[in-house]
């Protein structure tokens, strides 16, 4: 592996658990004001992990596109059928979480990403765009990248995915995060590109902060607990 992308990954450790002692001044010095003061040291802190990750992949931009890498028009389709193909991945994944082994509906870590967009639009940027460019260079090009070298599709794509997943420390819906970066490693192989991965990425996040931006807390709260009747429901038919 390169040294550059080391530091790409050392860049987004310390981008993540700057949150840590960021939290704890703020909890201690200024309470009054935690939560938007979190909120604009995210923005900062993934911001500037994003500079400095784009500018440390410098010389991987440009490299000449894969011999095999798809065209512009199979990338647009390959982004579009992604989508879909995530969400699908992504719902058979939650149902075998709820139906098989009774995790809740609903992600604990969604619910706080919608709490801090609505305390502050700004906050959206993470999420829809920062966040899935970053991930998608690290956990897709970077790790899956190297291990593909040494291993099979399936091991590698497995391992860096469950890395993707525990990152995101939701651990119940480990099954579920670990399907989309499944589908996100096999549309990097597909198409040799890792733009397409990153739109698909982004693509979703924005449309789950789209459909749950404007749903209060009691009503997202409803949803979950509708599903988890029905899931009540189906298991007593078991």
């Amino acid at each position: 592996m390169p040294k550059r992308y080391w530091y790409v990954i050392l860049t987004y450790l310390v981008m993540q658990f700057s949150a840590l002692p960021v939290a704890l001044y703020m909890e201690l010095y200024f309470p009054e004001s935690y939560s938007q003061n979190m909120i604009y040291w995210s923005i900062f802190s993934f911001t500037a992990g994003l500079l400095v990750t784009l500018w440390l992949m410098r010389p991987d931009m440009k490299m000449p596109a894969h011999r095999d890498a798809s065209p512009v028009s199979s990338v647009i389709l390959w982004s579009i059928f992604g989508v879909f193909l995530a969400f699908f991945a992504q719902t058979i994944a939650a149902m075998i979480e709820i139906y098989i082994f009774g995790i809740p509906a609903g992600s604990e870590n969604t619910m706080g990403i919608m709490e801090y967009a609505r305390a502050n639009m700004l906050f959206i940027l993470i999420p829809a765009i920062i966040a899935p460019i970053l991930e998608e260079i690290i956990f897709r090009k970077i790790i899956f990248g190297s291990l593909y070298k040494r291993m099979n599709f399936f091991f590698a794509a497995i391992l860096s995915a469950l890395v993707f997943a525990a990152f995101h420390v939701d651990f119940s819906h480990l099954l579920m995060y670990t399907a989309m970066g499944l589908v996100f490693a096999f549309l990097y192989v597909k198409t040799k590109r890792i733009i397409v991965p990153i739109i698909v990425h982004a693509g979703m996040n924005s449309y789950v902060v789209y459909k749950q931006y404007n749903l209060t807390p009691e009503e997202i709260q409803k949803m979950i607990d509708q599903l988890e009747q029905l899931q009540t429901i189906l298991l007593s038919w078991v």
